[in-house]
């Protein structure tokens, strides 16, 4: 079976900022590497997690297989189509119906209600339809929940609902950087439970990057990002 997710020879630098310059922050001519060649193949129905310490390329590499930065060289290939070949507006089209974010802030629109959060994506990406908004809320307990704003949910509903909104136009990858970062112990582990099992009932290819060592015991595969290289264990 091909992979759901291709990375080959993947590469990023960035300009290196002086912290004590005069001016307080100026780019100087030398680079920094935070991609090295990195290769990493992902499986479509997977849990694939991404850790290292910060600084490290996690988030950057997430960037990329998402399609929210591009790379110096090297091929990120999505159900076997060349992201890095697509221009600025191809790029946001593709990320709108393929690739679901989950942040760590949550990142739910304030001026819109939950129900209005998960509709979005579904009318954005033209997939799905507006009955999952009750199905998934009613799955995840929080159908009443349903006319109330961002402010007025907990951490843990706020998160749930980003799932939600990640999922549901049905992407076949799903990027979480840091999902449970805002979160205390009892619901980080509810909430990665809840993302596995909905990512393994739609058939997703997810890809989380985190400091929690805990969320590896639940993962397909883990990789971690070091000098650049991805290492798997």
């Amino acid at each position: 079976m091909k992979p759901a997710v291709l990375v080959h020879k993947l590469t990023k630098t960035y300009p290196l900022v002086r912290q004590h310059a005069p001016n307080g922050q100026a780019a100087s001519d030398e680079m920094i590497t935070i991609l090295d060649g990195v290769d990493l193949e992902l499986g479509a129905n997977d849990f694939n997690v991404v850790v290292g310490r910060s600084g490290s390329g996690k988030s950057t590499l997430l960037n990329i297989v998402g399609a929210m930065d591009r790379a110096d060289s090297g091929q990120v290939l999505v159900a076997g189509e060349d992201i890095g070949k697509l221009n600025d507006e191809q790029r946001a089209l593709y990320r709108r119906k393929n690739i679901g974010f989950i942040f760590q802030s949550y990142n739910l629109i304030p001026t819109l209600t939950v129900e209005e959060n998960l509709l979005l994506p579904i009318h954005l990406a033209d997939t799905g339809s507006d009955s999952d908004v009750d199905y998934y809320l009613n799955a995840l307990g929080l159908a009443h929940r349903k006319n109330h704003w961002p402010d007025q949910l907990s951490g843990g509903e706020q998160q749930r609902v980003a799932i939600i909104r990640a999922l549901i136009h049905q992407p076949p990858v799903v990027i979480a950087d840091e999902p449970t970062g805002n979160l205390d112990e009892q619901n980080s582990a509810m909430v990665i439970e809840l993302l596995v099992s909905m990512v393994k009932e739609s058939g997703a290819c997810l890809l989380l990057a985190t400091h929690d060592l805990n969320i590896c015991a639940s993962a397909d595969r883990v990789c971690t990002i070091e000098a650049g290289q991805v290492h798997y264990s």
